[in-house]
């Protein structure tokens, strides 16, 4: 097409927004320009949001955006305007929670109704073209609308306050914080809350395909973290075994990119064989975070040959020039979702020869298929079982796995690609650095800790303003939109891991200096909890606070991580007392739904076992260090430095001689130790 058919689209660079550049519908872009048009032409406003990996916007937008029909009509009766839900994620939970209240459920492509004050009165997800699926057509949603605006528009209007007012309340719910004094004597979060958080977990868990609840299965992995926790803490089989079944579920499933490595967003059956093809860096960061905590737990080689496998897919294949990554990859490529990633039989025979059938039969590989006359690569069989059925040593089948992977790899690399959403979102990225943290910690990793490092310098020179986030997304040699709550929380969590791989203590300073400014800009007074956005942000109908840990952990959460840490870190006790509030605040809830607060179950987990302050000094600590890292202990605060630091926790120790490990336990201190196994001995994990 010509550049003269462009909608005003043409001028942003999301990939998702580029891919309706050229829809005879007329978008706009989230902006002045758009709500301005609607107020002088007295048209409702239409918004679409969805983002480039998701197959049913790709769906939706080839059934009715690119008809001319039904665009005509968009055009006369609606200002339509396109939002990317991963660039302006404030926006999408606003509206997400609108279309909630309106139709009980939620999703993408997310289609909501406003009024010329931007707020909502009408909305729903994916609409087909004709009536379908119990659904209206989108014709249909359309014409109702204006008729309803036309004829009714008063009774739309006030539905809209209503529905403003509901989505302000919501996540306000949860008290107000207070700043009591917190007794250390008697442990505000106990191991009977642990109990009843992992006793709730289970009823829902899957306990013969791993994972939690039925179809659509997400990875769910804060679930699967606290899991492994509760059960390293309290000597429970059943929460670590189910934790493992579901990591191994997953990494055997189609969910799984078995040559290319990589999880996609969820599976749509219960046996995670068949996925939504989609991969985005959040799912994967958060995969790897957790498997570096179950490698330290299990030591099985399993764990860590995943980290590798995930991990080296992003920076082979994701990773942008100047050091940034990627956002996404399409489930579709030729319109077809998954075409890129599925295989017919007779192509592996062609491609592996005799090691075909063996190949075949591990990953259950068959002439008619298991996914609409496809094949999905899907480890069915125990690895030793298998080898014993056929012969076949355990070394000698992963030789054979090996390279018949690498040849289908090299031959599927031909493929057209799906597209890669190329922009470069923070707190994604921050969500990285800890993964590779956690992966340098777990495996003794240096290239895993080089990565982190230069990940936040990349960060530090393309988003950061007067030394602190400032910009949520960059393309183009271009940073722009506001950082939201979850952009400065995951990156002060990032500071604190950086610091501890590194000993170096200016990622401390940092996590600080961006704390005090989320204090001063982000809190809501009224609960003492954050909003999404920053004061200032003037572009929004209502200031959210999100508290649920769903795709991505709540912000919140991750905050009151952060300022438990940063509090024994800098003798911090208001951070130290409002973390305990604020947990205190959300206990009910996560007590009862803790799949949905799985980040706060883990607080409360930490608490109830008590924190080590964990501290190595000397001329060389770094072995010690390295050592020290391997050690499953979420429940730590731990620096290390080779010379006195004006920092709480590093002053008044001796740097002189070998390196030593100084261990307090709830304001109670041991002797130096020297060595890792004296540590261990020590360590705060009773069963209580």
């Amino acid at each position: 097409m010509s550049e003269k058919s462009a909608n005003q689209l043409i001028h942003e660079s999301s990939p998702y927004l580029l891919q309706h550049a050229y829809n005879p519908v007329k978008w706009y872009p989230w902006g002045p320009e758009a709500l301005k048009k609607a107020k002088e032409s007295d048209l409702p406003i239409l918004v679409s949001i969805g983002y480039a990996a998701c197959h049913w916007c790709h769906v939706m937008e080839r059934e009715s955006f690119e008809d001319i029909e039904v665009a005509t009509y968009m055009n006369e009766h609606f200002i339509n305007i396109k939002i990317d839900r991963e660039e302006r994620p404030d926006l999408d939970h606003i509206y997400m929670d609108a279309v909630q209240a309106i139709a009980g459920n939620g999703g993408w492509p997310l289609n909501v109704f406003l009024t010329t004050d931007a707020k909502p009165f009408y909305g729903g997800t994916y609409f087909p073209p004709q009536k379908a699926y119990n659904r209206p057509s989108w014709k249909d949603v359309l014409v109702n609308i204006h008729q309803a605006w036309t004829d009714r528009r008063e009774e739309l209007i006030k539905q809209a306050d209503l529905l403003v007012e509901h989505i302000s309340l919501a996540g306000n719910s949860f008290g107000k914080h207070n700043a009591i004094q917190v007794d250390d004597s008697e442990p505000l979060f106990q191991r009977h809350h642990c109990d009843m958080i992992t006793e709730n977990i289970l009823k829902t868990a899957d306990m013969v395909n791993g994972g939690f609840g039925a179809a659509p299965k997400f990875p769910q992995t804060f679930t699967i973290q606290y899991l492994l926790a509760y059960g390293f803490f309290f000597k429970q089989q059943k929460s670590q075994q189910q934790a493992e079944l579901s990591l191994k579920k997953m990494l055997h499933g189609g969910i799984y990119d078995h040559l290319g490595g990589g999880l996609s967003r969820y599976s749509t059956d219960s046996y995670w064989l068949v996925p939504h093809f989609e991969k985005m860096l959040y799912d994967n960061a958060l995969l790897v975070s957790v498997l570096a905590d179950a490698f330290q737990i299990t030591n099985h080689k399993e764990y860590e040959v995943a980290i590798h496998k995930t991990l080296g897919f992003f920076i082979k294949e994701m990773k942008h020039p100047e050091g940034g990554f990627f956002a996404a990859i399409d489930a579709d490529s030729e319109n077809v979702e998954g075409k890129f990633y599925v295989w017919d039989k007779k192509e592996i025979d062609q491609i592996l020869g005799k090691d075909a059938d063996l190949y075949c039969k591990w990953f259950g590989i068959s002439e008619k298929g298991n996914w609409e006359g496809k094949n999905i690569l899907n480890i069915a069989e125990n690895e030793e079982m298998f080898s014993t059925e056929n012969q076949i040593s355990s070394a000698n089948l992963q030789i054979l796995i090996h390279t018949g992977n690498e040849k289908l790899l090299n031959e599927r690399n031909k493929r057209k690609k799906p597209l890669t959403d190329d922009k470069i979102l923070l707190g994604w990225n921050a969500l990285l650095i800890t993964a590779l943290c956690k992966s340098a910690a777990a495996l003794g990793n240096e290239v895993y800790l080089k990565e982190a490092v230069s990940l936040f310098e990349f960060i530090e020179d393309k988003f950061f303003k007067d030394g602190v986030p400032a910009f949520h997304t960059y393309k183009n040699n271009e940073a722009k939109y506001p950082a939201f709550l979850d952009d400065y929380a995951y990156t002060i969590q990032s500071c604190i891991h950086l610091q501890e791989i590194t000993g170096n203590q200016k990622y401390l300073i940092q996590a600080k200096k961006i704390t005090e400014f989320v204090l001063e800009n982000f809190e809501n007074p009224d609960t003492g909890f954050f909003y999404f956005t920053h004061q200032d942000q003037s572009d929004v109908i209502t200031r959210k606070v999100e508290l649920y840990d769903s795709a991505v952990p709540s912000g919140n959460s991750i905050m009151v991580e952060n300022l438990f840490y940063l509090s024994v870190v800098f003798e911090k006790t208001d951070w130290y007392i409002r973390s305990q509030n604020l947990t205190k605040c959300i206990l009910d809830a996560v007590l009862k739904y803790p799949s949905s607060f799985a980040i706060w179950a883990g607080i409360i987990l930490k608490q109830a076992i008590g924190m080590n302050e964990i501290v190595i000094t000397g001329k060389d600590p770094g072995q010690l260090k390295r050592d020290l890292l391997k050690l499953f202990i979420p429940n730590k605060v731990f620096q290390s430095a080779d010379k006195e630091v004006e920092l709480p926790l590093l002053k008044h120790k001796e740097y002189s001689g070998a390196s030593s490990i100084f261990l307090c336990i709830n304001k109670v201190c041991f002797a130096p130790l020297r060595e890792v196994n004296e540590f261990k001995m020590l360590l705060k994990y009773p069963v209580i």
